[in-house]
């Protein structure tokens, strides 16, 4: 029986005040030219510094990471022989866990049979990167759009768009590897309606714990509302669906644009755009996995000199989220973004990203980590990828909060390079951190094995911290812990 879905979401900007956030010197990624500046998607590594995935026109996949004080020299990703689908609107996507990095791409030209989708991978943060492994095996049938996540140990779930060989009955289907990309379980479909998925629009596959939930955009009688396909046994079967978005968007042509979202608990969280009104604006929505039910309204809502609103991304840090998209108005195109400490009361209005204004921006992607924001985007104007870092001050009633939570013992304790937490009763991990005296957060990623979870401290600064964990329920726990 589906339940009443009462929680309380404000998401108008009066309603709720704008956590301050500043801004770093914005960094060139890449020049353009020869290594294209095309659909820029960022990640981060155990040290939390960014990784930029972007593509040149049906060509290459290029990566560069963060050295510390620039952007490494763009490299290409994958075999020689394969080119790549990239568009300003979709391209090759990128997930990390920890220094491991798995990127998917489609072969060009994209609507050919014989042209597979691949992931390759890197085990030490993007400074070395696999040879392709073929990621589909779909026989004459389609595939376009592979988008990638990582489970709670590490291993990547891929998602794809796969058609008949005469281009219909379009789904979004999973596969998952157990062997951290070398090889691909036969697919399941995971799309959320009856009818065909949007056959010209990427999606998002997103995961926390034992919860994946794959995000796309539908089209049931030429009606483009966002679905969500719902697993809770990592992505082997997807039993729920349910309509994250309910305006009723109707649209006989494409609009090549889809969501993107991340799951706290029991909540699934959704931006997408949607023209409904008869202007292209973006919508957050919230969603409930056990009541099968979701609200949803315009982050900004219509006003005077906006023309549209496009390409939404969203990223969070535990309750923090920061959403961004591409938006047009009298006075020029931007890059916008919308931040909070708190993701449950919704967004508040948005801020200009700095410097990305101009007629030449076209997207962006968001990370982040505790305390920080990466945005990079597309400037079609200079050709570049560039890549902005945002700080902001993590809320000191984090520590309060934790010390009301259950108490857990981890060992060693004091510890050096790892410790560990008995789970005993606690069935899954969504989040893990450690906050240090002043609420600075660090994000931790768990290793589950045999009933235990073990937490690497590899770069984590010597002293005193609390180390707190949430399970897939929403319940906390909490120690203190020193590492030496």
């Amino acid at each position: 029986m589906k339940q009443i879905f009462s929680s309380l979401f404000l998401i108008a900007g009066s309603l709720q005040s704008i956590a301050q956030v500043t801004w770093s010197t914005p960094v060139t990624v890449s020049t353009g030219g020869t290594f294209g500046n095309l659909h820029p998607r960022v990640a981060l590594n155990r040290a939390g510094n960014p990784m930029v995935l972007w593509g040149k026109t049906d060509t290459k996949a290029y990566f560069s990471r963060w050295s510390g004080t620039s952007f490494t020299t763009p490299v290409a990703v994958g075999n020689t022989n394969i080119n790549v689908f990239a568009q300003s609107w979709a391209g090759p996507d990128m997930a990390s866990y920890g220094d491991t990095v798995y990127v998917t791409m489609k072969r060009s030209p994209e609507m050919m049979s014989m042209n597979r989708m691949y992931m390759v991978h890197s085990y030490d943060g993007g400074m070395t990167f696999s040879d392709t492994v073929k990621i589909d095996n779909i026989g004459a049938n389609i595939s376009r759009f592979p988008i990638v996540t990582t489970t709670s140990t590490g291993n990547p779930i891929v998602a794809y768009m796969k058609f008949t060989p005469s281009f219909t009955t379009a789904r979004y289907v999973v596969t998952r590897s157990t062997d951290y990309g070398m090889t691909f379980s036969p697919e399941v479909v995971a799309s959320g309606s009856t009818d065909s998925v949007c056959d010209c629009c990427p999606a998002s596959i997103i995961s926390s714990g034992s919860k994946v939930v794959m995000l796309s955009r539908e089209n049931i009688g030429n009606i483009r509302d966002i679905w969500a396909g719902v697993s809770t046994d990592g992505g082997m079967t997807f039993p729920g669906h349910m309509a994250v978005d309910t305006t009723n968007w109707m649209l006989m042509s494409c609009p090549s644009s889809g969501p993107d979202g991340f799951v706290i608990g029991d909540s699934i969280y959704t931006v997408f755009m949607s023209t409904s009104t008869g202007t292209s604006l973006v919508h957050l929505s919230r969603a409930s996995i056990s009541g099968m039910t979701a609200k949803h309204e315009a982050i900004t809502g219509m006003f005077t000199g906006l023309s549209s609103q496009n390409y939404p991304r969203i990223a969070n840090a535990g309750n923090a989220a920061a959403a961004v998209w591409k938006q047009n108005t009298s006075s020029g195109n931007s890059i916008v973004y919308s931040f909070t400490n708190n993701i449950s009361s919704g967004l508040p209005t948005y801020t200009a990203v700095p410097t990305a204004t101009g007629s030449g921006m076209m997207n962006a992607d968001v990370a982040m980590t505790p305390g920080a924001i990466h945005i990079v985007w597309e400037d079609d104007n200079s050709g570049k990828v560039m890549y902005v870092k945002g700080t902001y001050t993590v809320p000191s009633t984090a520590i309060e909060t934790v010390i009301s939570k259950e108490k857990i013992e981890v060992y060693p304790n004091p510890a050096n390079d790892e410790f560990t937490v008995s789970l005993g009763k606690i069935s899954s991990i969504s989040s893990c951190s450690l906050t240090d005296n002043v609420g600075r957060n660090i994000s931790l990623k768990s290793v589950v094995a045999n009933g235990k979870a073990t937490f690497s401290l590899a770069g984590v600064s010597k002293g005193g911290y609390y180390f707190v964990m949430q399970d897939e329920a929403g319940k906390s726990y909490y120690s203190k812990i020193i590492v030496q």
